[in-house]
């Protein structure tokens, strides 16, 4: 049964990574801007020729956890053996990175954490600080929602009990809503806490919803599974899983707060 857009629906979980393609942290609350969920993805990867680098080819950095306290400048990592690297920030000179295809300047990040993480990874990665959030959609993909009874239609179809968000990688999940039920937003005011989106397209996936969010080693096939009840299914982008959305108004959002489709 599909529920009302009027229904109560409230916030889920909020999910961020100050650094693109690594451990994702649950927040209580988070100031939403126009650029973006302020701390997230403020950092991100490069190989020795500038394009991005993110889990998709290395799940295993999906186990570094980062932090960043904004107040004090520093960047934390915690490796899954227990070691962390933390150090004030500091840049040193620009560089244009390829992000998706599309030229991103960043400033090059000066410390411990490029020769840890490529220690790590067995791979030359540099970390560069973003100008701003590093959405892969740019300010139309400002933030990102999905509703857990998606969750829920997915692990159903997977024969699965329950489906970890985090394989998905979004901001915002959104309790209350019937299955899917966030794809029919496209174009709508969405009240969200303090603060109003507008979703602008669907969230098309890749093998990175596979891996498992602790280890990033796949294990759990969701493309087959998209494909499998998705694929004929009208929408912006190929095996869709949730929105993406401009914010048109910026706020607080609080774990728990309404969100109402205005």
């Amino acid at each position: 049964m599909r529920v009302s857009s009027n229904a109560v629906a409230s916030v889920a979980w909020i999910s961020v990574s100050p650094v693109k393609g690594l451990a994702l942290l649950q927040l209580d609350e988070c100031e939403l801007t126009e650029a973006g969920v302020a701390g997230d993805r403020m950092f991100f990867l490069v190989d020795d020729d500038g394009r991005l680098v993110n889990s998709k080819g290395l799940g295993a950095l999906q186990q570094i956890v980062p932090r960043f306290d904004d107040e004090a400048g520093t960047l934390e990592l915690r490796f899954p053996d227990g070691s962390t690297v933390a150090e004030q920030v500091a840049v040193d000179g620009s560089l244009d990175t390829q992000f998706w295809g599309v030229a991103v300047p960043a400033r090059v990040v000066v410390g411990p954490w490029s020769e840890a993480i490529s220690d790590f990874s067995a791979r030359s990665l540099r970390l560069v600080r973003s100008p701003g959030p590093a959405t892969d959609r740019m300010r139309s993909g400002a933030a990102t929602l999905l509703g857990t009874a998606s969750l829920r239609a997915i692990g159903r179809i997977s024969g699965v009990e329950n489906v970890d968000g985090r394989r998905f990688r979004m901001n915002f999940g959104i309790d209350g809503l019937s299955e899917h039920e966030e794809d029919e937003w496209l174009g709508r005011r969405v009240r969200l806490g303090e603060a109003v989106v507008v979703p602008q397209g669907n969230v098309g996936r890749c093998a990175v919803t596979t891996q498992n969010p602790d280890t990033g080693k796949p294990d759990l096939d969701t493309l087959k599974a998209l494909a499998a009840y998705r694929r004929e299914v009208e929408t912006t982008e190929p095996l869709a899983f949730g929105v993406y959305a401009a914010v048109t108004e910026a706020g607080r959002v609080r774990a728990g707060d309404s969100v109402q489709l205005l």
